[in-house]
């Protein structure tokens, strides 16, 4: 019998319960007991083992769409010299960190959170879970959903015209076949966000042919694979200090490109095309492939590792063709232009299916939590729901930046619960009506589909989502949580 269920129950609850164990949740577990060392917690997790996103995704060329420094966590240095990292890099270092911290056997895995319900009579959240298959109600105090942000079990796939003519494979990058073969094949990738740009040069050196098929194309920024001052840094510092310097340095030039970028969208769209000139063939007609019709991070830019993406181009090993799709065929694609694209097998980059929680339902008192509805409280929590945080990451930046300083708000706050002897922590609006602006701060189509059901953020703090480290960063050391929040 797992501990999940020997204290998560009525007479003995959890202090909080983590729903994920990818780097939200293994940041999320470090922090919370950081400063409540004695907390009772415990890591559920769909999966059968540590990773997440890192362990989802297996396709090939998998890697980090920011740097690893500021990807990986504070308190444990990462060790490798590359600044971009290989999926399975980071699923093993997140394996490694749960079991050198600790957190390991806190973790029960196969647990498939269907939905969780609070009781405002005893302000404790009933979680209702198939452990291994079998139906279980876990019980805590505090529930922490460190789900991520889109569905694990689907990704977004539009049906196309003549699809089922096929007679190649088609392959949806969020569940890549582990013996799909490709050598000497001619492939087709629909698609031209992060994961096209990652499977198109890792595919061409085996595959007969690899083609980007895009209806209009996106940035592309290219960071090198390893960086001197990074390296010298960890030759002559102690490991956290080398950590540290590089971790600071890489989100504080992530972050003034990305203003750099908004300040001077004209500029920035300059810069950007005189990289795609430097790096594709002379003569490429770069304004057709590489000209998006929005400004530099209205979408997120593409990380290219060394221009590996151009640089494919360029030898001639992957092409690309901006167009749209007129009808699949049995022997590829006819494009509106008249063009066909020979393909033994397509595969559809097309995105994801964004979500919250994971997809579980939420209610209190058996009311259903519409999330949509909500606003954003500091970016994870939502008004007018107790007890209850949620982890989403920067769109402008990496992930666990964000995902750090939410772990060590709410470790916080359970520490000023716990000192004062509150139950109950609720954000409130307190009779405001803040003007709804998106969570997340994106063009993109995988945000645009989401349409309501992320939660919203606000015009006015505690409710603004900014995307802005710095400045999150500067605010987290001064709000006062006793004049934002209702205890109880």
């Amino acid at each position: 019998m797992s501990d999940v269920r020997q204290h998560g129950t009525n007479e003995d609850p959890l202090d909080v319960l983590i729903v994920g164990a990818g780097l939200s949740g293994i940041d999320t577990a470090y922090r919370l007991r950081e400063q409540n060392p004695g907390l009772d917690y415990r890591i559920v997790e769909r999966r059968s083992r540590i990773g997440g996103t890192w362990d989802l995704f297996r396709y090939p060329g998998v890697r980090s769409d920011s740097d690893i420094f500021t990807l990986s966590f504070p308190w444990n240095p990462w060790r490798g010299k590359r600044t971009v990292a290989q999926g399975g890099e980071i699923r093993e270092y997140l394996e490694q960190t749960a079991s050198d911290f600790g957190i390991a056997e806190h973790i029960t895995f196969n647990v498939d959170v269907a939905g969780a319900d609070f009781d405002t009579s005893t302000d404790l959240w009933t979680v209702d879970a198939l452990i291994d298959g079998e139906p279980t109600a876990i019980v805590t105090r505090f529930l922490y959903m460190c789900t991520g942000y889109y569905r694990y079990e689907t990704g977004y796939r539009p049906e196309f015209p003549g699809e089922k003519d096929f007679q190649g494979t088609f392959v949806h990058p969020q569940f890549w076949p582990e013996d799909l073969d490709y050598a000497g094949k001619n492939v087709v990738v629909i698609g031209s966000g992060a994961t096209a740009v990652t499977l198109i040069p890792s595919m061409a050196p085996q595959a007969g042919s690899v083609t980007m098929l895009q209806r209009s194309p996106s940035y592309m920024f290219p960071l090198p694979w390893e960086d001197g001052l990074t390296k010298l840094l960890q030759r002559v510092l102690p490991p956290q200090v080398s950590h540290n310097i590089t971790r600071w340095r890489n989100a504080i030039a992530t972050m003034l490109l990305f203003l750099f970028c908004r300040a001077f969208p004209k500029l920035s769209r300059r810069m950007l095309r005189r990289i795609a000139i430097s790096l594709l063939p002379k003569g490429f007609d770069v304004d057709t492939h590489f000209k998006p019709r929005y400004e530099p991070w209205d979408q997120r830019l593409c990380i290219i590792p060394d221009g590996d993406f151009y640089r494919a181009i360029k030898n001639g090993t992957a092409d690309v063709a901006t167009d749209t799709i007129a009808q699949i065929t049995a022997t590829g694609i006819d494009l509106e232009s008249g063009r066909h694209l020979e393909a033994d097998i397509i595969v559809t980059a097309t995105g994801l299916d964004l979500v919250t929680f994971g997809g579980a339902h939420l209610s209190i008192d058996g009311e259903p939590i519409e999330p949509g509805e909500k606003y954003a409280y500091r970016g994870y929590m939502l008004n007018d729901v107790p007890n209850l945080a949620w982890s989403v990451g920067y769109t402008n930046a990496s992930w666990t930046l964000r995902v750090d300083l939410t772990a060590q708000a709410v470790a916080e706050l359970l520490r000023y619960m716990r000192d004062h002897g509150f139950t109950r922590a609720v954000p409130s609006l307190r009779g405001a009506t803040p003007k709804a602006h998106p969570l997340l701060e994106l063009d993109s189509g995988y945000v645009k589909r989401a349409g309501g059901r992320l939660p919203k953020a606000g015009d006015r703090a505690p409710w603004q989502v900014r995307h802005n480290l710095i400045l999150d960063a500067i605010d987290a050391r001064k709000y006062d949580v006793e004049e934002e929040m209702t205890f109880a």
